[in-house]
């Protein structure tokens, strides 16, 4: 029980203070206390006519001491509060200021070291059974705040009815009876230059349709899983070893329902209808584009707001669960891209979110983003750090997503990214690497990987940053893989040719072997290639429309039976057309079309050959698993050898990259015997000549290239032909 600090139960500058609403201390005033040996409460109830305590004694009407202040003694033990309007309806409830805090010592303690990895279990907004009532208890960092009130729906969004208790660390809370599921609210802030500001849960759970802006009160608990066995053993589908095949998507444009106003798909609609598709594609995981609610259809996701609510838009937060766990059912892993490097400056979100930088830094040459018009973390602050490495850890064990896909990972690393001389701070080094920023992206990926068994980190980093997918304790970053960026450029540079200048070019693509063993590598064809002008991957390619068709072929053999696990957007896995639209849906018509399908097909089979064939993934990240047999400038080929392990047949890739067949074409071969056609690119049932081998080849005749036998072939034009060798 609190004790009065004077005979007066509210005294004159808590009235004033009451009055005009920069109370930090409501609890120090409302609720019981005990004044002059007895037990009294304080109530601010606005646009009552009357207000009663109902104890065990029975009625007890409460004074008006002054405009909505009632107060009066109650006796001792529990009591409700019955209002009476002026109308005289009449109603009881419980008053939120007779509760105790929910917060412990440990929350506090962890909260101040940075150290919370849970701290979604304390911030937010929690539906829970508290002293014996049921409500929802909400807490919010706000640490240079004057006043901190919870508004919504239940309390006419009016900041006098619920200020909340300051507790340390410059945390505030309150739990509110008979709050439930579904309830809309936000913070009202008087913030430290005593402007108010309204304000979403950064913590919250849901949100509201965009573009309203309004947290969603979300009970997350209690779901009912049935991926159990996936959990167990998704660590043996994410180690360096496994066939990865990455079907990207924004969930917003793969499908459209247009009976139903062209809506997207729901994710439960997306539980049966995307994870079927991929899993029939031979895909082995789903990356989404940030799921996170964002006020912006236009940003896809990349500029979020809400970082701990799973966007509204497909459903609330069980039913993104529900495709989770589809997923896994089904036996594909599920990545998110998660976006810890900017936030928008929307004023509703996290931008000068007590009136000071908070999560931001306070001068723009560290703190803004000139490219997107976004504000930086900042990623010195302990507070800053806990609350996004507790994020990452969210997802992983409240969605059981399988791994995290961090997003513009140069631009956290430098403090010059993107900037003019002047327009950069050097670190205390002098140095242009961001000291902060490396070490949250360490912290992360350690916490990561410790607080969820078997998932995997993957960078989007599009620089020579050295060791990004190597452990902390040497070191490096400690993600699991990295995209390769330089090999998406390069090659797709030299894919853009007309073939009769791709001689003069021939480096650009075998040039990532110099270093595709130096970090843990994802070969990325993302949605950035195929939006904003770039064309859609077919339109890049030169020539007529059959050339077209057989260069991205040609392509797609080459990308599959190079080194490195594989990522494809959606749309390019059937040869979309036109570019991706994030508005509309993908072109499905065109995929009925024969020469998309032609391509569809392909990469279901290049997915299946990749998972079957040992030589082509167990050493995908390893120097011993590569071997060039010859490459040819003037001819425009390439030839090399995928090693597994000892006792797997070795497969043998070999790339025409002009539209000149070419037969009786000699290859050096690690071992004598018959090689089984084992894919061609330009079969005819993927919209091929036809052209090949009638199934293979016998290599019969004597050293060349370097190699012990060799055979002759027939190299198809435009096209990729891998060869598997028999066992033995």
């Amino acid at each position: 029980m609190k004790q009065a600090k004077n005979t007066a139960l509210i005294g004159e500058d808590d009235l004033v203070l009451l009055r005009e609403g920069r109370l930090d201390r409501p609890f120090d005033v409302l609720g019981p206390h005990e004044t002059g040996g007895r037990i009294c409460v304080a109530a601010l109830v606005p646009d009552v006519a009357a207000l009663t305590a109902i104890t065990d004694k029975g009625e007890m009407p409460l004074e008006r001491i002054e405009g909505d202040l009632f107060a009066g003694p109650v006796g001792s033990g529990a009591y409700r509060l019955k209002a009476r309007s002026g109308g005289g309806v009449e109603w009881e409830f419980d008053d939120p200021y007779r509760f105790g805090p929910v917060l412990g010592e440990m929350d506090l303690h962890l909260m101040s070291e940075g150290t919370h990895r849970r701290l979604w279990q304390a911030l937010g907004a929690h539906v829970m059974t508290h002293e014996g009532v049921r409500g929802t208890h909400f807490a919010v960092w706000a640490p240079n705040a004057h006043r901190v009130s919870v508004v919504g729906d239940f309390n006419r969004w009016d900041g006098r009815r619920h200020p909340m208790r300051r507790t340390g660390n410059g945390l505030w809370e309150i739990f509110l009876p008979d709050v439930a599921e579904g309830a809309l609210y936000k913070y009202e802030i008087l913030d430290a230059n005593g402007a108010l500001q309204l304000k979403a849960d950064p913590v919250g759970f849901g949100s509201q349709h965009p573009p309203e802006q309004a947290s969603v009160v979300r009970d997350i608990s209690g779901y009912g899983w049935h991926d159990l066995a996936w959990m167990e053993g998704r660590a043996k589908a994410h180690d360096r070893r496994a066939p990865i095949s990455v079907y990207e998507v924004h969930l917003g444009s793969w499908r459209r329902r247009w009976d139903d106003g062209g809506r997207p798909l729901s994710y439960k609609e997306m539980a049966r209808d995307l994870v079927g598709y991929a899993k029939d594609m031979g895909f082995t995981h789903l990356e989404l584009l940030p799921v996170s609610e964002f006020p912006f259809d236009g940003s896809w996701g990349y500029q979020p707001v809400g970082l701990y609510a799973p966007t509204i838009r497909f459903g609330p937060p069980h039913e993104f669960r529900d495709l989770v766990d589809a997923a896994h059912e089904a036996g594909l892993g599920v990545l998110l891209d998660w976006v810890p490097g900017h936030f928008p400056t929307d004023a509703h979100g996290l931008a000068h979110f007590d009136g000071t930088a908070l999560y931001e830094h306070a001068d723009p040459r560290e703190g803004f983003h000139q490219d997107w018009n976004t504000l930086i973390y900042n990623y010195g602050r302990t507070e800053v750090q806990n609350y996004l490495i507790a994020n990452a850890i969210y997802w992983l064990r409240e969605y059981h997503v399988d791994g995290l896909r961090v997003d513009a990972v140069a631009s956290m690393l430098y403090r010059d990214y993107s900037r003019k001389e002047d327009e950069w701070i050097p670190n205390k080094d002098g140095g242009r690497e961001n000291y902060e920023a490396i070490a949250f992206l360490q912290n992360m990926n350690i916490a990561a990987y410790a607080e969820a068994e078997g998932i995997m980190t993957v960078a989007e980093e599009s620089t020579s940053y050295p060791q990004v997918s190597s452990p902390v304790d040497v070191g490096g970053l400690g993600f699991g893989y990295k995209w390769n960026m330089g090999w998406m450029n390069d090659t797709l540079r030299y894919m853009q040719r007309d073939p009769v200048h791709r001689q003069h070019h021939h480096d650009l693509m075998s040039f990532g072997l110099s270093y595709a063993f130096s970090e843990n590598f994802i070969l990325p064809i993302s949605h950035d290639e195929v939006v904003h002008g770039k064309g859609s991957m077919l339109t890049k390619m030169p020539g007529d429309e059959w050339q077209k068709f057989a260069n991205l072929r040609a392509y797609y053999g080459f990308m599959w039976g190079h080194p490195g696990k594989k990522l494809l957007f959606m749309g390019c896995e059937f040869a979309q057309p036109e570019e991706w639209n994030h508005e509309g849906e993908l072109n499905w018509h065109s995929a009925e079309q024969p020469p998309h399908k032609g391509v569809q097909t392909l990469v279901r089979d290049l997915n299946w050959l990749y998972a079957h064939t040992p030589a082509l993934h167990r050493r995908d990240c390893e120097a011993e698993g590569f071997q060039w047999i010859a490459t040819d400038p003037e001819q425009s080929t390439y030839a090399w050898i995928r090693w597994g392990d000892a006792g797997d047949p070795p497969a043998i890739v070999i790339c025409n990259f002009t539209p000149v067949p070419r037969e009786n074409f000699r290859i050096g071969v690690p071992r004598e015997g018959y090689w089984a056609e084992a894919l061609n690119t330009d079969a005819v049932i993927y919209g091929g000549s036809g052209m090949g081998n009638l199934g293979g080849a016998e290599a019969d005749g004597g050293p060349q290239d370097g190699q012990p036998a060799s055979m002759a072939v027939t190299l198809p034009p435009l096209a990729v032909v891998i060869f598997t060798a028999s066992e033995g």
